[in-house]
């Protein structure tokens, strides 16, 4: 971090924060690191199998943080975890766009119901907190211009986007209304350490990391030149952590992202280097598939650069340290 970076990280300590979704790899890095600057930490999780909690995230911090395993669903766990905390940073979610489309209910409960009763919470008993949520690029849907700015219509073309689009305007309606203060961060393709590896519907690249440390084959969908912008959790954090304590981002909606696009056969060529075993080959799309394949995506990062926030791991660092991390902690994450 730089000494810029520091300067507003200080600013967290002797702060009340509570991370929803503390124990995933997000949350559990945003936890870690307001906990290394000074802020009093409770972390919200209620491991649902399969979403990505694991008590293994928040290890060398079992003294430093309060961990609640809890459900954002259950409004009394809810209305407990938010008394008097100063910031919020919401990670609780269901994980995976895929599975929204198989079980919408199930997502709506989580990214709906759950966004809702802690906004509520808030509006009852801690109108003061500065609510900073996690969305995803996910609500753009499909998009004809390059970088894609703030301005940028929103048509979700999965049940995940449309739900984290959704929770979004909660926040609006709520400043609006009841003076509830938030960030809302939109966060593209995030890899990196802490992320679980039991299934591909989490993330990309960590995925394609456990395939190639298994010795297995990566199928690439036509030519791969698909772009996306894949972000390292480190970098998400520090502009999570920033839009936090910066009264400049207070009702704002802000992108994030690495500021580049990398094609999918890019990405996959640098994993398969990076672990050094593995391969891969091109297949034909999928039946259906473009009925939700978003295309090339590239965040323009213009208002999260003017908060402070810089990317500082390039991507073929990124996926180095994720891959030394799991060579080294393997037996938590498969």
């Amino acid at each position: 971090m730089t000494n810029k970076d520091t300067q507003y990280l200080n600013q967290y300590s002797g702060k009340e924060v509570l991370v929803t979704g503390g124990l995933g790899m997000i949350g559990s890095y945003a936890a870690t690191v307001a906990s290394k600057f000074g802020a009093k930490v409770t972390v919200l999780d209620n491991l649902l199998h399969d979403h990505g909690g694991n008590r293994a995230n928040l290890t060398g911090y079992e003294n430093e943080i309060q961990v609640i395993i809890g459900d954002i669903r259950d409004r009394e766990t809810v209305n407990k975890a938010v008394e008097n905390k100063d910031i919020i940073v919401h990670c609780a979610a269901h994980v995976s766009y895929t599975d929204s489309m198989q079980d919408p209910f199930l997502d709506l409960e989580i990214n709906g119901r759950g966004h809702l009763n802690l906004l509520e919470a808030c509006r009852y008993l801690n109108s003061t907190a500065k609510i900073v949520f996690t969305s995803s690029r996910m609500r753009y849907g499909s998009v004809e211009t390059i970088p894609v700015k703030e301005t940028q219509p929103a048509a979700p073309l999965m049940i995940y986007g449309a739900h984290k689009l959704i929770g979004e305007k909660y926040q609006e309606i709520y400043f609006r209304n009841y003076g509830l203060k938030y960030t809302n961060v939109v966060v593209p393709n995030p890899y990196g350490p802490r992320q679980q590896m039991i299934h591909h519907r989490y993330g990309l690249v960590n995925w394609f990391i456990r395939v190639c440390m298994e010795g297995g084959e990566i199928k690439i969908f036509g030519d791969g030149e698909q772009v996306r912008d894949y972000i390292y959790v480190e970098d998400i954090v520090s502009a999570i952590l920033l839009c936090g304590i910066r009264d400049e981002a207070t009702g704002e909606t802000v992108n994030l992202g690495n500021g580049s696009g990398t094609s999918l056969k890019a990405m996959v060529q640098t994993v398969v280097q990076a672990v050094g075993t593995g391969s891969y080959a091109h297949v034909e799309w999928p039946e259906n598939y473009f009925n939700i394949e978003t295309g090339d995506y590239v965040a323009d990062i213009t208002k999260a650069k003017a908060l402070g926030y810089e990317p500082r791991v390039a991507f073929e660092e990124g996926v180095k340290r994720t891959v030394d991390f799991y060579r080294e902690n393997r037996r938590d994450y498969w």
